[in-house]
Order: C-alpha cells, then sequence, then structure tokens
C-alpha cells in the first residue's frame, strides 16, 4: 500500500511547454535535497494559475484557485499538505489535506489544481518513492534555473514566446506590452516579457 512508503518532498523548479502535447505545459517538481525530477503535464489555465502564484503576481480578478483560497481562508480551512498519492496509465491523482478548528480531512483533486493551491498556501508537496521511481527522471546536469525545463525549450510555440522579438523591443514597448497583456490576463506572458525587463535592468 503506498501509505506505508515513505514520503519524499518535492518543489516546482520548472514551469514550460510541453513537449509532449501542444498548448499544454508541464510542470517539473524536483526532489528537495535530491537529483530526481518528476514532470507532469498540465493545461494552460493550470498553468497561468501556477506562474501567477509563483511570480507573485496580482491579477486584476481573483482567478479561480485565489477564490478556493479565499473561500478556504474565510472558513478557517488550512491546507497543510498536497501529495500525489497515485500513478495510473500516464496520469496523477493528488490528495490535499486540509483542516478547520473540528476536523482534519483528505480531499481528492486533479494534480494541477493542487499544485495551483499548495503554491498559494505555501504549503509542502510530497509524493511516494514508488510514483518517483516509475515516473521520475534522475538530472543529468546541474542546471537548475528555475524558468527554464530542459524538456520542453525548443517546441515553446512562438506566438506565446516571442523572445527575439522582445528582444528587439525598447524598454519603454516592453512596459507598454506588459500592461497590455496583464489587461489580457495573459500571464505567462507577461512573465517572459518581465523577465526581458529585469535582464535590461541588470536585476
Amino acid at each position: 500500500m503506498p501509505h506505508l512508503m515513505k514520503k519524499i518532498e518535492l518543489e516546482i523548479v520548472a514551469l514550460s511547454h510541453s513537449i509532449a502535447q501542444t498548448h499544454s505545459y508541464a510542470v517539473v517538481l524536483g526532489e528537495v535535497n535530491g537529483l530526481r525530477r518528476l514532470p507532469i503535464v498540465i493545461g494552460g489555465f493550470e498553468a497561468q494559475a501556477i506562474a501567477v502564484a509563483l511570480e507573485r503576481m496580482q491579477p486584476s480578478r481573483p482567478l479561480t484557485h485565489d477564490l478556493m483560497r479565499n473561500f478556504m481562508v474565510a472558513f478557517n480551512v488550512e491546507l497543510h499538505e498536497v501529495i500525489i498519492n497515485d500513478l495510473n496509465e500516464g496520469i496523477f491523482y493528488s490528495r490535499l489535506l486540509c483542516s478547520n478548528d473540528n476536523d482534519t480531512v483528505e480531499i481528492d483533486s486533479r494534480t494541477s489544481d493542487a499544485l495551483a493551491l499548495a503554491v498559494r498556501f505555501g504549503c509542502p508537496i510530497y509524493t511516494y518513492e514508488n510514483i518517483l521511481d516509475s515516473a521520475g527522471h534522475l538530472l543529468d546536469n546541474s542546471g537548475q534555473k528555475k524558468s527554464k525545463a530542459r524538456e520542453s525549450e525548443p517546441t515553446a510555440p512562438a506566438a506565446e514566446r516571442r523572445p527575439d522579438d522582445l528582444r528587439n523591443m525598447s524598454l519603454e514597448e516592453l512596459n507598454t506590452l506588459l500592461d497590455e497583456v496583464l489587461e489580457q490576463e495573459d500571464y505567462m506572458r507577461a512573465i517572459a516579457i518581465r523577465d526581458e525587463i529585469k535582464s535590461r535592468n541588470g536585476q
């Protein structure tokens, strides 16, 4: 039974386009104090939700996961941990360990939703040894930049990335574009623009 197996803590180390499926993203979880990586394919909506929280961006309106967190906080429900507890035919299953003043409960969740909530609550993410054994990859170099996943850089859709376009724009144009994409709630693109602005400012 997986509940008897050793729990391993993970952290989000990368979020990028997936090479496996177009219009999808890969969130790469890394073993805390270890070298194994667990890539999980998620949808664009969930990728945006995770990216917004990781980058501490402030959406003009609460995203669905912000709304869920606000509900939980309003009713004094605390999220203690997320556990990726099963892997079946390539699909990861997760549970949320939550509590209020009277009770502690485990709630089934899609893994992408669980991760989006975990970054909002700042709670730990775990999986079991057998899942990491079967689906994890050993990191074969020391490149651990948060913004880039090795698996997927070549296939990022040009319409969403366009790094050359960004490099050719002035700082003023970049700031104007950043305002526009934030207005459109395209947070993945906003992060790419903000990264370019930071690199110009030597940050």
